[in-house]
């Protein structure tokens, strides 16, 4: 393998957090952290089925335009009900956000959080081999950056961590972008108005999974609105012609009349095409493959 968005407001919109409900079904450890810079902590909540957990984990991206805020990891509980209560685990993840930290950098701390858990798999009771990743928008571009950049770690690096992978086994991205390299430009209106986008033009390729792709990449699952004016479809029909090219499984969904974030129906269908997603590639099941366009 080769080695946003919207506002804060996008991720409320994409993934709105529903008012608290009791979490007696699942067993939840919340601010694991995984790493630390500039003296504060990086976390993320743990969610496990108290009953039939099937060992497989699914990574969520909290990450709108870049930002990654905090809310009580009850609310994900109802958030990702059907996931959870298939059996599978999940971890909440949260970066460095912006303003203060880069889409560089927030690559690297997701690398980190995926490396942490695949060391500690056996704590969290998970397979490090069946680890799945999910975000929409900005989240939807890291968990492809995971799925596309992978790597087994370095055996000679002095932290510890670095040494672990940090591969995944599938991929669901919502509405993501994928080739940052037009929106790192002054004149842009992403530049503008997404301070994470603010980085070294050098670094552009690297950031663009749309040009990370390989035949050893994670099975993909792309879910994309045909009426997105922020992330257009073409960013999702891009790299889903890459991952086609490189033999790698994938589909796209694609939402007819559906914007920059999904309600109702459209929510739903989406969901039970992720699901089936991380069924399939995480548990080794067969389906009836997603409607594609």
């Amino acid at each position: 393998m080769k080695r946003m968005l919207a506002p804060l407001v996008l991720l409320t919109i994409a993934w709105p957090a529903p008012a608290a409900r009791s979490a007696e079904n699942v067993e939840i450890e919340a601010d694991v952290v995984y790493g630390h810079k500039d003296g504060l902590a990086m976390t993320f909540d743990v969610l496990k089925p108290k009953q039939r957990a099937n060992r497989a984990g699914v990574l969520f991206m909290v990450s709108g335009g870049f930002y990654s805020v905090w809310y009580p990891p009850e609310n994900n509980a109802t958030l990702f009900k059907s996931l959870l209560d298939k059996g599978f685990t999940m971890f909440i993840v949260r970066h460095g956000s912006s303003p203060k930290y880069l889409v560089p950098d927030i690559v690297e701390d997701v690398r980190r959080a995926v490396r942490y858990i695949r060391k500690n798999a056996a704590r969290f009771g998970v397979d490090p081999e069946r680890l799945g990743v999910t975000g929409a928008s900005a989240g939807g571009h890291l968990s492809l950056m995971l799925g596309t950049t992978g790597d087994d770690g370095d055996p000679k690096a002095k932290d510890e961590l670095l040494r672990a992978g940090d591969r995944v086994a599938a991929v669901v991205a919502y509405f993501p972008p994928t080739d940052v390299r037009p929106w790192i430009l002054p004149t842009s209106s992403y530049y503008k108005t997404y301070p994470a986008l603010r980085f070294d033009a050098a670094k552009a390729e690297a950031c663009s999974p749309v040009l990370a792709v390989s035949p050893d990449d994670a099975p993909a699952l792309l879910v994309h609105g045909d009426a997105d004016q922020l992330v257009p479809l073409d960013h999702s029909r891009n790299i889903l012609a890459e991952l086609q090219k490189n033999r790698v499984d994938c589909e796209l969904l694609v939402i007819e009349r559906a914007g920059h974030g999904f309600s109702g129906k459209n929510k739903d269908r989406a969901a039970a095409a992720r699901d089936a997603w991380f069924e399939k590639h995480l548990l080794k099941k067969d389906r009836e493959p997603a409607a594609t366009k």
